[in-house]
């Protein structure tokens, strides 16, 4: 269907000359058979796919990391559906240049009968405002739109855009398809390097591939890098591994301080501490130091995993936790991730117990949904029980046990009104030997309580 595909001004991606295009721009894919990568949206029989090739779709999102093809699949889309292809930018454009391309758009379909493309890069960049002007337009059906973001559309795009759009989420791309990528620019003769005599050593390209993570133009661009600056011998340009470490150097990990890849990898950092598994713990640590993560972020949410996962089952835990958040504070980086690695390797191989957290929660549950209860006379401050006492009320109730006036430092004693049970130890840890006092105590208790029963049934009869 590429002769459908005619290009109507500058804007389309068929009329700039290859001749001083970057590679990653000259090898973008013109058929939904090049794309490589994005399987779980593109794959045979899948959703996107079906939609495409049958025509039948309205407004798109594309969601995902930089590089992984959102602008390519979008100029795919239109070459195979035949459609006139428009292109802003969420961080330069504004509303003039959205309706003038509506304007556009209007006239090509009642003059030629013919669909408009808007594609919109970084649509999370434009304002309300930006966004509610494209509304009434994708009601009419004057333009398709495809929308392409680096951040979750359901927090940074409007609503009645994302409800009127089908999101798609596209991944990182795999290693595997990354070489496959490089290996077809170093073949083509029309847009990449199949003209030139290059010998490239395998593991050159598929540490282009590793190192790239996931980012289609970055392994292009590593390659082309490659490929300039390497002068020939004889004729032949070779690229061997330590050209292409030169070419690429450090690894991009894929990390944004306040969106999806900041959130889902603290949650996989806690939940591998919660999981015990030190060895995921330390990784995730160790992607979020290298990708520039804010070392006090980490080791607050130490600090909070320490109560709250490890929590009585071993008490050490929380003092290891805030000793690292102080040394952080007191050496700074980079010798701070050296505390935070400590405190991590503690936590992940600690017994866990949730325990008090989860009887606070109770407790907490029942305040807010309950009838509040009264403090018990024998608990009241001095003055209250003075009040009573003038008011007449029985001494014996008033009277407050001082524990530790007895033997061990504990006598039984009603705390509670109706004698409520929240916190539940666990057999983990040091929580064990807390579970083994209370029911000791426990027992005292109903013991106290047996003896005081017997006793006025005495008096009674």
């Amino acid at each position: 269907m590429d002769s459908l595909f005619v290009p109507d001004d500058a804007s389309s991606p068929e009329v700039n000359s290859i001749s001083n295009e970057p590679l990653a721009a000259r090898m973008r894919p013109r058929r939904l058979d090049e794309v490589v990568g994005q399987q779980h949206i593109l794959g045979e029989g899948k959703l996107l796919r079906r939609a495409i090739e049958a025509d039948r779709f309205t407004s798109l999102i594309f969601y995902g990391p930089p590089g992984t093809g959102k602008t390519t699949l979008a100029s795919v889309i239109a070459r195979t559906t035949g459609s006139r292809f428009e292109s802003l930018n969420g961080v330069e454009s504004n509303v003039a240049e959205i309706r003038a391309k509506i304007e556009a758009a209007r006239g090509f379909q009642s003059l030629r009968n013919r669909t408009t493309i808007l594609f919109i890069d970084e649509i999370h960049r434009f304002n309300k405002a930006q966004q509610d002007t494209l509304l009434p337009h994708l009601e009419r059906g004057t333009v398709r739109f495809i929308g392409a973001t680096t951040h979750n559309p359901y927090f940074y795009v409007n609503s009645p855009l994302v409800s009127r759009s089908q999101i798609f989420q596209l991944e990182p791309i795999a290693s595997r398809d990354l070489l496959c990528l490089l290996e077809r620019a170093l073949a083509d003769d029309d847009r990449g390097f199949g003209g030139l005599k290059i010998q490239a050593d395998p593991e050159a390209l598929l540490h282009l591939a590793d190192k790239a993570d996931g980012d289609a133009r970055k392994a292009l661009t590593a390659l082309e890098l490659a490929v300039v600056t390497t002068p020939p011998e004889n004729g032949t340009i070779t690229i061997d591994l330590a050209i292409a470490g030169e070419s690429i150097q450090q690894k991009a990990v894929l990390y944004d301080g306040d969106g999806d890849q900041h959130y889902d990898t603290i949650s996989a950092f806690i939940k591998s501490i919660r999981g015990s598994d030190p060895d995921a713990a330390l990784y995730w640590l160790a992607k979020m130091l290298h990708a520039g993560e804010d070392p006090r972020f980490i080791a607050r949410r130490l600090v909070i995993s320490a109560s709250e996962d490890i929590g009585l089952a071993d008490s050490s835990a929380l003092q290891v936790a805030i000793a690292a958040q102080q040394a952080l504070d007191f050496i700074g980086m980079p010798e701070g991730r050296i505390p935070l690695a400590h405190a991590t390797v503690h936590l992940a191989t600690a017994p866990k117990s949730n325990s008090a957290y989860a009887a606070l929660g109770a407790a907490l549950d029942d305040v807010a949904s309950g009838a509040t209860l009264a403090v018990p006379p024998h608990l009241r401050t001095r003055f209250r029980k003075k009040l009573a006492e003038a008011a007449g009320a029985d001494k014996a109730a008033m009277h407050y046990l001082y524990s530790h006036d007895f033997e061990g430092n504990f006598t039984p004693q009603s705390y509670l009104p109706e004698g409520r049970s929240y916190y539940q130890p666990t057999q983990n840890g040091m929580e064990k030997r807390i579970a083994e006092r209370l029911d000791f105590w426990k027992s005292q208790f109903v013991s106290e309580m047996s003896d005081q029963s017997s006793e006025e049934v005495r008096r009674k009869t």
